[in-house]
C-alpha cells in the first residue's frame, strides 16, 4: 500500500510527527514517503513563510497567542487554497492509496481538493498538539489521531464524529525508548532549548548549575552555536552538545528534563519514561500541553526566572518520590495510547476505498 504522508516546517513537530508515522508504516510494510507540501506547491514562497513564522513565534507571542485564540472556533478553510495546484500534482505524481496530513494547512488543502474533485482518497489527520482547535477539523477527513482522550472529547463537542477519532498519542521515533538508567548516584539532568533563546543569559544560572551537589548537566544547544561557544568546556559538570540527531541517547540517560513543552518534545519524553520540568509556556499550544502533562502527574513546571528555575530543578531532581511518580504515570499514559494505529487506520480505509 502506498501511503503520502503531507507536512510543513512550520516548527520541526510536524515534521518529526511525519517522520515518526513513516517510521511506523513502512516497518508495517507499506510504501510510505513525507513530503514538505509548502515547498512543494509554493518552492518560491516557502522559506520566506517559514521564517517569518520563526519570527513571529520568536518575538511576536503576544500576537500568535491573540491569532489563536480569535480562530479558536474557526476551521480556517480556505487556508490551504493556494497549495491546490501543488496538491494536485503531487497527488498525480505519488498516487497514494491514503493521505496522511500532520499539519492543519495540509489537511484544509486536503479536504477541499476531495470536495472539488470529487475525490474519495481517504485522509488522515494527526493533530501534532494536545489541542482540539478548530483549525484541524475539516470536513472529508476520515480519520484523526490524537494525543489524549480530552482531545477526543473537544473535537466531539465540535461536531466530530467521535468514532473517527483514534487516541494515538503524538507519533514519535521507535528510538525513543524507557532505559535503565546509570547505576551511579551522579543524576543526570538534560535541558533542551538552547537553541530556541530560551536559556537564561547570566553566568551565574550556569555556575549554580555546574554547582549542584552530584548533577551532571547536558544541554542540547540545537543551532545556538554562540551558546554551544560560550559553555563548551567552561564547567566541570555541564556538558554542551550542538545540534544532534540522537536526542534519544541523552534521554536514555536523564533523570529529569527541562524543556519547553512542545508536543513531540513531551511524547519522546513519555516513551523514554522521563519526567519532565517544563518552563513556563507563553505560546497557547504550549501552555495546552504543559496542561496535559501536569493533570496526568508526568509533569512539573518551572519559572522562567533564573531563581524559580534553579529552586524548581533542586525541588524535583532530588525527590526521588516524585520522579518515580511522574514515571509511572507515563507509563500509565503509554499503555492507553494505540501508539500503532495509523498502520490498522490507514488499512482499513483503504479497504474500505477498494470495496466502495
Amino acid at each position: 500500500m502506498r501511503i503520502l504522508i503531507v507536512t510543513g516546517k512550520f516548527g520541526m513537530g510536524h515534521l518529526s510527527a511525519a517522520q515518526a508515522l513513516q517510521e511506523q508504516l513502512r516497518q508495517a510494510g507499506h510504501r510510505a514517503d513525507t513530503v514538505d507540501l509548502f515547498e512543494y506547491a509554493l518552492p518560491n514562497r516557502a522559506s520566506a513563510m517559514y521564517w517569518w513564522f520563526n519570527v513571529l513565534v520568536t518575538y511576536g507571542g503576544v500576537f500568535y497567542n491573540l491569532y489563536h485564540d480569535l480562530t479558536v472556533n474557526d476551521s480556517g478553510d480556505g487556508r490551504g487554497d493556494d497549495l491546490l495546484g501543488g496538491l494536485d500534482r503531487l497527488l498525480d505524481e505519488y498516487a497514494p492509496d491514503v493521505v496522511v496530513s500532520t499539519h492543519p494547512i495540509c489537511s484544509a488543502a486536503m479536504a477541499r481538493y476531495k470536495e472539488e474533485g470529487p475525490s474519495e482518497l481517504p485522509l488522515v489527520t494527526c493533530v501534532t498538539d494536545v489541542t482540539c482547535h478548530s483549525e484541524w477539523i475539516h470536513p472529508g477527513t476520515d480519520c484523526y489521531l490524537v494525543a489524549g482522550e480530552t482531545v477526543r472529547q473537544g473535537l466531539a463537542a465540535k461536531g466530530v464524529d467521535p468514532d473517527t477519532v483514534v487516541v494515538s498519542g503524538i507519533p514519535v521515533s521507535g528510538r525513543f525508548k524507557p532505559a535503565r538508567k546509570d547505576p551511579s548516584h551522579r543524576r543526570e539532568l538534560l535541558i533542551m532549548g538552547g537553541g530556541l533563546g530560551l536559556m537564561p543569559r547570566r553566568d551565574s544560572f550556569y555556575q549554580a548549575l555546574d554547582a549542584l551537589p552530584g548533577v551532571h548537566t547536558t544541554i542540547l544547544t540545537g543551532r545556538n552555536d554562540k551558546l554551544y561557544q560560550r559553555l563548551n568546556g567552561r564547567y566541570a559538570n555541564i556538558e554542551a552538545v550542538p545540534f544532534t540527531r540522537e536526542v534519544e541517547k541523552y534521554m536514555a540517560r536523564a533523570h529529569l528534563m527541562l524543556s519547553k513543552p512542545g508536543g513531540i518534545t513531551c511524547f519522546e519524553a513519555i516513551a523514554a519514561r522521563l519526567p519532565i520540568l517544563a518552563w513556563q509556556p507563553f505560546l497557547k499550544q504550549e501552555q495546552e500541553n504543559a496542561d496535559f502533562l501536569v493533570a496526568h502527574g508526568m509533569a512539573r513546571i518551572a519559572a522562567k526566572g533564573e531563581n524559580a528555575c534553579l529552586a524548581a530543578i533542586r525541588e524535583t531532581i532530588y525527590n526521588d518520590e516524585a520522579l518515580s511518580a511522574m514515571a509511572g504515570a507515563m507509563e500509565q499514559t503509554s499503555a492507553e495510547l494505540a501508539r500503532a494505529a495509523v498502520c490498522r487506520v490507514v488499512a482499513d480505509l483503504a479497504g474500505e476505498k477498494v470495496s466502495a
